[in-house]
């Protein structure tokens, strides 16, 4: 992760302010990955303080030791007023130790209209030597009163050869490939798919749903899945099948034409619409096969 971090445009710019003795009284760091927000908020932090972790005070940054760096809330608790309260309750405390303070906020947004408020003035005219950094892994619920006094530091997904790199140096798992592919650029993403056993599952699923043209066989696949436990993560791989099939890739584009793939693709944002509302899976999965299996036939006729 660090790694990753630190060849960021948001890293460097943050470092460059640090150098040039212009630290910001408040910074937003725009990072998607939820997993991994606070070791996010931690690195930035450390080169907010120009530190590491091999230094007396990187390792007390990193442990929670150092007085003048605090984040909200509590690892494990969610974000609420308590949290909050007892931040802008001590950001009127000077620095302790040093001659600047930090206070990071993880999962900012999550915090409702009424919480960010209460930031407002706080974050617009800290006393001398106090500093926010805000993490959020989207900054659409983000007000824009709040955005407009911070300094957005953007960290836009990774590559999928940088996941993979990440993965590999983490430890070799023979799904790191697959991961790093299906993770959108997100670490954290790729991290939950090779733990557990469950990715490589739905990767074989997908496949599954992907390759199924002909009618008699719907029911039985969308019985087989039509339970599993991970049924938004299945469409995502569903659709990343169909995708890859638009370039000619995977088992599906061999099996199904392209003006099917391209159906596919617009019927299956249908599919993770009703999803949100509690569609029955196995329902939702037999509709949408039976459908795609249809247009599927039609554009063959059209070709003889």
């Amino acid at each position: 992760m660090e790694r990753l971090l630190k060849g960021t445009t948001a890293y460097k710019i943050l470092s460059g302010d640090r150098a040039a003795n212009r630290l910001s009284h408040a910074y937003m760091l725009d990072f998607p990955d939820i997993k991994n927000m606070r070791a996010a908020l931690k690195i930035f932090a450390l080169e907010f303080f120009g530190t590491d972790t091999g230094a007396t005070l990187g390792a007390r940054i990193c442990s929670g030791s150092y007085p003048d760096f605090k984040i909200y809330p509590k690892e494990g608790e969610k974000l609420a007023a308590d949290a909050i309260g007892e931040l802008l309750e001590d950001s009127v405390l000077r620095p302790v130790e040093g001659a600047k303070k930090l206070y990071c906020i993880s999962g900012f947004e999550s915090a409702s209209a009424l919480l960010q408020n209460k930031l407002l003035k706080t974050l617009e005219e800290p006393i001398e030597g106090v500093h926010f950094l805000l993490g959020a892994a989207s900054l659409a619920p983000v007000l824009d009163t709040v955005k407009s006094r911070v300094k957005i530091l953007s960290v836009p997904p990774f590559t999928e050869e940088q996941i993979y790199s990440a993965l590999e140096r983490a430890g070799h798992n023979k799904m790191n490939e697959a991961a790093a592919r299906s993770s959108g650029g997100i670490l954290g993403a790729a991290e939950n798919m090779i733990s557990g056993g469950w990715f490589e599952e739905v990767l074989s699923a997908a496949e599954e749903i992907c390759t199924t043209v002909r009618v008699g066989d719907i029911g039985a696949v969308a019985a087989k899945y039509g339970d599993t436990k991970y049924k938004a993560e299945l469409l995502c791989e569903v659709q990343r099948l169909y995708f890859s099939a638009l370039k000619g890739d995977g088992k599906a584009a061999k099996v199904l034409q392209p003006a099917a793939i391209i159906y596919a693709l617009e019927e299956l944002n249908v599919a993770f619409a009703d999803l949100k509302f509690n569609a029955n899976f196995q329902g939702l999965l037999y509709d949408f096969l039976l459908k795609v299996a249809k247009e599927n036939t039609k554009w063959q006729r059209l070709r003889q």
